[in-house]
């Protein structure tokens, strides 16, 4: 049995998150410093040295150091702080956010083949699948950026430079399983460091070199791109944008901060400090031309360089484990909203909603990170592959932005300006990066692409099988009345049968009676719904319809964000006085363990579409266990279904 995905309501407020939260908590803000802003906050490690790079063919030429920093600015006002901080964390579903949250919002998942909706679907699901790929190249190229500061003192350690930067990778996710609830809490405070040493950088080098303000004037920006010709322009746009990637943890974050927290950080401290770094490294760039191998090192004294590279080693380990726990809670809401296989989720801090593990992405994701430093080797090589992914996640989510706005009742016109002006400036990105696209911006949409590939044979697979569920099941009256004309052995206890439907009778609880010929005194057809929000209250949980004298349908809700759990479930119809008490005294529960069996017949799927399916179904995590049932209270009945 796999657990249903049955129509619910999309409706969700528009009330911003942060005012469910109540007053600005400081410990929220410096949280938000590590899990939020780690991915941009690490960026001058590596984004305008590339930007100068492609701006001046390779070298620091004065118009080619304004013209990036001047593009990086507006940039991060226009992309970050106009877009994400003001626009985008207004879609919120009910105080979370993601490509997930808004494909929940948007009712996506119920769509029909062939509609408007559909397509929908596979961008939605083509966005998320982007973020798998961001999550395999950012602990890459931050790692490598930072550990590459060894080589501005002692040039002859470079080839240890990606020795050093697989053994933390593989430090990092290796402790993946103890969860980061404990070192969690020095993340904000290493961030508020280290971003107080951005901006401690940059002041010192703008105040030698105060002409590098003049990249203020967006002129300043235009003027290069219209004149450097567009091969030049392009590369320069590809190489900027990677001062911004990050920018969209702020909306994939909502949920676990709030949009006030977010918005205060980023605008009292995180825009500040990286501004002021950037314009010190041109300050730099202007007086020292040949500082372009490794401007953000040598803003710094000599004296300072190892503990720079010791801090930024650490910050960028942070930004790495920021971008994995988000890959975790989008698997998470995933799962739950049917577009990927069941998996062992382990929950790591219990007094924490969302600090959780999943063991075989974890792995999955070591695999294609370590991969990417292997095969590209440096930071520069990896920029390469880093922009377009995310230049492509921020152009749907702009436009999944509108579709919500519409839906709310905003003005079409007032949405088509303002969304319009950002998809713009995101296919222009995007565009930019396209270029890229052979240097290593396969990598990602490669990874991107089987990650969505899986979940749309996974969702379509699901879809053929309730078909033919569907077929196989005996309607409640016929099967009642069946009852009545058996002579049964009635066994002590109750009995909840796992269903995926609303209607008709469980596959195995027909079988069951059919082969036993007994039942239990009471029976439960129990169904589990994930709702399209990311929770549900208590007194909504449980709802239960009496379709016989101790034979209960009972009907379970939860959020995308949440843990269903059968007893859980069952106890709460108790408490509610819908189940008598002697529900949750005995019960044994029965699974449905159904072998899928592809059929080449022209229908459903490609075969090797069926087989792939059939694969993930058989290697999903048990629905007992994902569920919460005890191992001791299972009994699973076996069938096998043809699609």
């Amino acid at each position: 049995m796999s657990h249903s995905l049955a129509p619910v309501s999309d409706t969700a407020s528009t009330e911003p998150a942060d005012q469910k939260r109540g007053r600005l908590n400081p410990a929220l803000l410096l949280g938000a410093l590590g899990v939020v802003y780690g991915d941009i906050g690490t960026s001058p490690l590596y984004a305008y040295k590339e930007a100068v790079k492609a701006a001046g063919g390779g070298a620091a030429t004065p118009l080619a150091v304004t013209g990036a920093v001047s593009l990086i600015f507006w940039a991060l006002i226009l992309v970050v702080s106009l877009k994400y901080a003001i626009l985008i964390l207004r879609a919120d579903n009910r105080g979370e956010g993601g490509i997930v949250a808004m494909l929940a919002l948007l009712g996506a998942r119920q769509a029909k083949p062939g509609t408007a909706k559909a397509l929908l679907l596979v961008v939605g699901l083509l966005g998320a699948a982007l973020l798998y790929g961001d999550g395999a190249i950012t602990p890459a190229i931050s790692v490598l950026s930072a550990v590459e500061g060894l080589k501005v003192d002692a040039p002859s350690l470079a080839r240890y430079v990606v020795p050093i930067t697989l053994v933390i990778l593989v430090g990092l996710f290796a402790v993946q399983f103890q969860g980061v609830a404990r070192i969690g809490r020095i993340f904000g405070p290493v961030m508020l460091l280290w971003f107080a040493t951005l901006a401690w950088l940059g002041i010192g080098a703008i105040l030698h070199n105060p002409e590098i303000l003049a990249g203020l004037n967006p002129l300043k920006a235009v003027e290069f791109l219209v004149h450097a010709g567009w091969g030049i322009s392009f590369a320069m746009l590809g190489a900027a944008f990677l001062a911004v990637t990050g920018g969209e943890a702020m909306y994939a974050d909502l949920g676990h901060f709030g949009a006030r927290p977010i918005r205060v950080a980023w605008f009292a401290l995180v825009l500040p400090a990286l501004v002021l770094n950037y314009f010190g490294q041109g300050a730099l760039l202007l007086s020292e031309p040949d500082a372009l191998e490794n401007p953000f090192f040598r803003l710094a004294p000599d004296w300072a360089h190892i503990p720079l590279v010791g801090l930024a080693t650490l910050a960028t380990i942070i930004a790495s484990q920021a971008i994995i726990s988000g890959v975790f809670s989008l698997t998470q809401q995933a799962i739950q909203l049917g577009f990927l296989p069941t998996m062992r989720i382990v929950q790591t801090a219990h007094e924490e909603r969302g600090q959780i593990y999943v063991p075989a992405v974890n792995w999955l994701l070591a695999i294609a990170t370590l991969v990417a430093v292997v095969v590209f080797e440096s930071s520069d090589a990896l920029a390469g592959a880093y922009g377009i992914a995310v230049s492509m996640l921020m152009a749907i989510t702009t436009l999944l932005a509108a579709l919500i706005a519409l839906k709310w009742g905003y003005n079409p016109l007032a949405v088509l300006a303002v969304n319009g002006f950002f998809l713009a400036i995101d296919l222009v990105f995007l565009g930019a990066n396209s270029v890229k696209l052979l240097e290593g911006g396969w990598f990602p949409l490669v990874l991107a692409g089987f990650v969505a590939m899986m979940m749309l044979t996974w969702r379509k697979g699901n879809t053929l099988v309730e078909e033919a569920r569907t077929a196989m099941r005996q309607p409640e009256d016929a099967f009642l009345e069946g009852l009545s004309h058996q002579r049964l052995l009635r066994l002590p206890g109750t009995a909840a049968f796992l269903s995926s439907a609303l209607h008709g009778i469980p596959l195995h609880l027909s079988r069951f009676v059919e082969r036993s010929h007994a039942l239990h005194e009471r029976v439960l057809i129990v169904t589990a719904l994930y709702e399209e929000t990311p929770s549900v209250p208590l007194d909504e949980r449980a709802h239960v319809i009496v379709l016989a004298p101790d034979f209960y349908r009972v009907i379970l809700r939860y959020g995308f964000m949440e843990d269903a759990s059968i007893p859980e479930g069952i106890a709460c119809a108790v408490r509610k006085g819908e189940l008598p008490q002697q529900c949750v005294e005995d019960v044994t529960v029965f699974i449905g363990h159904e072998t899928v069996i592809p059929k080449n017949d022209n229908r459903g799927m490609a075969a090797w579409r069926e087989n792939l399916f059939a694969f993930m179904q058989r290697n999903a995590e048990r629905t007992g266990a994902f569920f919460g049932v005890p191992t001791r209270q299972v009994v699973e009945v076996g069938t096998e279904i043809e699609i």
